[in-house]
């Protein structure tokens, strides 16, 4: 389970159950098991502080590399 924050204010955005070696490219949104502090907004993604952490491709959300952070273990 890994805890997605934003890079900019550090804040909570969500939790996410990642399975599978690698990078953290895009978010399966059925694997989203709790939301904090994001929101979305014309088909982006944002933390409250208006960092856009990714945007949505249906379903899953592409994500910004350099937009978010991640504590936690990965899966696999």
């Amino acid at each position: 389970m890994l805890t997605i924050k934003c890079s900019r204010c550090k804040s909570k955005l969500y939790k996410y159950y990642k399975v599978g070696k690698g990078k953290v490219i895009k978010c399966h949104k059925s694997r989203i098991k709790k939301q904090f502090g994001i929101y979305r907004d014309n088909g982006n993604y944002k933390c409250k502080c208006g960092n856009i952490i990714g945007s949505d491709e249906d379903s899953y959300i592409k994500m910004n590399n350099k937009a978010f952070i991640y504590t936690g273990t990965k899966e696999g």
